[in-house]
């Protein structure tokens, strides 16, 4: 009779780890059930604020996977199949058909725990008007499409994230007055350092989208159930839609009412093969912890990236491999209109909080040869330790190609790279691409000279 593998959570994380489960064990030696609550699996979150835009259109193409699919590799994936307790003496799940109204018992030989995160939500009044949105789950996508389809007036996003500025952007490009407002003090506030969080809060605003820094919502105000405007200390921002994307936080109360261990960062522990600290048990995705690659602090990263690299090393390990998961570096990129936001490793302040003896440098630089009619200009914040002359950091911003420059500072932190080493790498030069020194290369050139010079509180 052969084991099973449980998964709870059918989107990244969850069958990621199923399916390399199956690449491992045939299904004669290994059965695969997926319970996802929603009526969605396998889907594409991170495409979400480009369907709402129209760049993306049908919606169908945000999915990756039927469950179809998944049958045919041997995987049964049930929707609307929510799993309501962990019973880890018994290795059996509860499981709620929805669709059926009936409760279930499953049992377990291996357990993946990939619940994923939910959207923060405020404690404010009027959360529940008509015309009041989040925007995490291809649900709310749809809604919010639907919405931007009958022609709003004034859209105000609340959150000044990565979700909140692509949603500014699908906003703007379809011809809506948007404002978006944050209680930080600009936007990226503590993804990016201050002073280049306030270089992206003007270079949106220079864009055409109003940006309302330090401001907390208090209340929503409504007419006939419906908002008119938000509620910030003095004043009302009028709008026709509110959309909250004030972060996510991980789903972990399941796990916690099972007993199992909950980290420092509010994820669900793992060790560096995902397991839990229960037997049989593991757990992939925005759900669990991980260990960055350069303080060694756990974190709990909501990425794409992250949780179908996790679940690969789970579903690896199930399958009777020995895979460690090596940690992550916080790498991440977005974008509003031809204004591309990039940062990986640790920005100064994570640095120092770190222990590191960090330095830092700014500067602007052309994102091609300075001479070329479509080069533009870019920012960039790069940041080393003086003890260790290790490469600790770097946070971009700029117009078209230039943020993903930030894969290789990304390989170089990877690699453990000083800025010595970084800076006589072998990058591609010509004048439609880069100028003679990439920006990535003057980032390590200016980076030497700082750490080259007498530490301030001994100079002469």
């Amino acid at each position: 009779m052969p084991e099973r593998l449980v998964i709870i959570g059918g989107d990244a994380a969850g069958m990621t780890a199923a399916t390399n489960a199956r690449r491992m064990k045939a299904a004669d030696a290994l059965e695969i059930v997926a319970f996802e609550r929603s009526d969605w699996i396998s889907f594409s979150a991170c495409g979400e604020p480009y369907y709402v835009s129209g760049e993306v259109m049908p919606f169908e193409r945000l999915l990756v996977r039927s469950v179809e699919d998944f049958a045919r590799g041997g995987i049964t994936v049930h929707k609307r199949h929510e799993v309501t307790a962990i019973d880890l003496g018994a290795r059996s799940v509860t499981v709620r058909d929805h669709a059926g109204e009936r409760d279930l018992t499953v049992e377990y030989d291996h357990l993946v725990y990939a619940t994923g995160a939910r959207a923060r939500r405020l404690p404010i009044e009027g959360y529940d008007l008509a015309g009041v949105h989040e925007m995490h789950v291809l649900d709310d996508a749809l809604a919010v499409r639907a919405i931007v389809e009958a022609g709003p007036k004034r859209v105000v996003v609340v959150g000044g994230g990565f979700v909140g500025i692509e949603m500014a952007e699908a906003f703007h490009v379809n011809g809506i007055e948007t404002t978006v407002v944050t209680s930080g003090a600009g936007l990226l506030d503590g993804a990016f350092d201050d002073d280049f969080s306030e270089r992206i809060t003007e270079a949106v605003r220079a864009l055409g989208i109003r940006v309302l820094t330090g401001q907390r919502v208090e209340c929503l105000h409504g007419e006939g159930g419906r908002v008119t405007s938000v509620g910030c200390e003095e004043q009302a921002i009028p709008a026709d839609v509110v959309l909250f994307a004030a972060g996510t936080v991980p789903n972990v109360e399941l796990a916690r009412g099972a007993g199992l261990r909950i980290g420092e960062s509010g994820g669900v522990w793992v060790d560096g093969h995902m397991r839990t600290s229960a037997a049989g048990v593991y757990a992939a995705g925005d759900c669990a912890e991980s260990t960055h690659r350069i303080s060694g602090q756990p974190v709990n990263l909501h990425l794409g990236t992250l949780a179908n690299r996790q679940g690969r090393v789970a579903g690896f390990n199930i399958g009777g491999g020995d895979e460690v998961f090596p940690g992550v570096l916080g790498t991440a990129i977005t974008k509003c209109l031809d204004l591309e936001i990039a940062r990986t490793g640790l920005t100064e302040v994570e640095a120092r909080a770190a222990g590191f003896d960090a330095v830092a440098v700014t500067f602007e630089s052309p994102t091609k040869a300075g001479y070329w009619p479509s080069s533009t200009r870019m920012s960039v914040k790069a940041i080393g330790d003086r003890t260790s002359r290790r490469l600790l950091g770097v946070q971009i911003a700029g117009g078209p190609t230039a943020g993903k420059r930030v894969d290789a500072m990304a390989v170089a932190l990877w690699a453990e790279m000083t800025v010595d080493d970084f800076l006589n790498a072998d990058l591609a030069y010509a004048p439609p691409f880069s100028g003679v020194w990439d920006p990535m290369a003057t980032a390590a050139r200016l980076l030497q000279s700082a750490l080259d010079r007498p530490e301030p509180s001994r100079a002469r």
